[in-house]
């Protein structure tokens, strides 16, 4: 099998190359080459890439790992439904028989919904149904994902900017649960895997010692790890590390991300869990240091400096969460939801107090102004407050919804992850609707990037387009 190839723009040069994807992947390695390729899945064609001899891959916005046992196909993660079928094609390509098992890494539906074609082949032919393994609380994570699906779908439509996503309601449950670790042996291939705590409650790693291969999930996604979130569950930021850490002992000579492109050759595999394990733990020890020092949220989160070198890492670019949003995260974890501001503990209604301060301003307006003069000075912090204040004290006020569309279109395009971005690109729409008279979904896709958004082109990495949006 051919490995797929694919023009790339070399960011430095606007050249365009003919190169395969190993070359693809080493330029990333490098730092000379985006993820945009691999994230909107220039390399996911017909075919697995086959990295090894057994090891074939599907690269797009969430990655798929097929093992050739000898005995069938393992999956290691399924993607999203957008590439359920592009998957079930390329592994019937990849020569190695049926798929006898799916391994999901976590139960986040961008790495689940690749199951169906596979079972749907099964029901037609009488053959028994792959074998889906998952953590134990994978199947408490779609339990609540079904019940909380409204709310999944607003914070996903602002984090992502897609303001008709549904949240799914319908998943594929786990056939085998384990709790800590657990052993698959297939045909040729052993596939130990293993309980961490990081990004989720329910993440597996999976370690498959024949071919010194290591399939880390979410653990290692090319990015500032997503250990904050603001708009998601409990993160586990020092699991995570230790988890990290075991990985490193392992030896592996090729690792496999749940996103983003694959790490060839130990020296590089060694340094790259490394260096993530060395962002969190200084996240956690200054962190705890501030508490234990009894300072406020608000000290702490101003307080805890991190090193630049490493956020300078290719794969470690805070281009989707970022350490601020850590901070915050582990303050939750370790302390709870009170910031230390006795006037947040039992709070008036913000509508209430924002129109007291107008009154003390001189008007909503009078706080606008204000917010633009800090805008053009730069404060975009304060200048947030106070546009936010001003529009809860006259949310039909056309000039306080002008100001408040400004500052927060302003502080998306200042942001390099997207999860800022996502927050403050909608509270903009949502102003900006106010005072043209029109709706959120138009004002969220006036621009390119915001259509491309708004149809569900989302992803996480190191990117670069014409808007600059990263």
């Amino acid at each position: 099998m051919t490995e797929h190839k694919e023009r790339d723009r070399d960011e430095h040069t606007g050249d365009t190359d003919r190169m395969t994807y190993a070359d693809y992947i080493d330029r990333v390695w490098q730092g000379t080459a985006t993820l945009m390729p691999h994230l909107t899945g220039a390399y996911s064609g017909d075919e697995l890439v086959r990295l090894r001899d057994r090891v074939g891959f599907l690269p797009a916005f969430a990655n798929v790992a097929a093992f050739d046992t000898g005995d069938g196909v393992v999956l290691v993660d399924s993607g999203d439904f957008r590439t359920a079928e592009r998957l079930h094609k390329a592994v019937a390509g990849f020569g190695a028989g049926p798929v006898r098992s799916v391994v999901y890494t976590h139960g986040h539906v961008d790495h689940v919904f690749g199951v169906a074609p596979f079972d749907r082949e099964a029901d037609e032919s009488g053959a028994p149904r792959p074998e889906v393994i998952a953590h134990e609380a994978v199947a408490a994570r779609f339990d609540r994902y079904i019940r909380t699906a409204g709310h999944n779908s607003w914070i996903n439509r602002r984090q992502f900017g897609v303001p008709s996503l549904e949240w799914p309601t319908t998943y594929r449950y786990p056939d085998v649960v384990y709790r800590e670790r657990h052993t698959v042996r297939r045909g040729e291939l052993t596939f130990e895997l293993v309980h961490a705590r990081g990004e989720t409650d329910d993440h597996t790693y999976v370690w498959i010692p024949e071919l010194k291969t290591l399939c880390t999930g979410d653990l290692f996604i090319w990015n500032a790890p997503n250990a904050g979130n603001p708009q998601k569950v409990q993160r586990y930021p020092e699991d995570w590390a230790r988890a990290l850490r075991a990985m490193q002992e392992l030896g592996a000579e090729l690792l496999l991300p749940g996103h983003g492109v694959p790490v060839v050759g130990s020296d590089r595999v060694h340094q790259a869990l490394d260096d993530t394990a060395r962002l969190l733990e200084t996240l956690c020890e200054q962190t705890r240091t501030l508490m234990n020092a009894g300072h406020r949220l608000d000290a702490v989160i101003h307080g805890v400096k991190v090193p630049e070198d490493l956020l300078a890492k290719p794969y470690l670019h805070p281009a989707y969460d970022e350490p601020e949003f850590v901070v915050r995260n582990l303050w939750r974890l370790w302390g709870g939801w009170y910031d230390q501001n006795p006037a947040h503990l039992k709070p008036a209604p913000e509508a209430d107090l924002a129109a007291e301060f107008a009154r003390a301003a001189g008007g909503a307006e009078a706080l606008a102004l204000r917010a633009s003069e800090l805008l053009a000075a730069g404060e975009l912090r304060l200048a947030s407050h106070l546009a936010e204040t001003a529009a809860l004290a006259a949310p039909a006020d056309p000039t306080v919804a002008r100001v408040r569309a400004d500052v927060f279109a302003r502080r998306a395009h200042e942001e390099t992850s997207l999860m800022a971005r996502g927050v403050f690109d909608w509270a903009a729409a949502e102003s900006a609707a106010v005072a043209a008279g029109t709706d959120l979904a138009t004002e969220l896709t006036r621009s390119p990037e915001g259509r491309r958004r708004a149809a569900g082109a989302i992803g996480v990495g190191v990117i670069d387009d014409e808007d600059g949006c990263c």
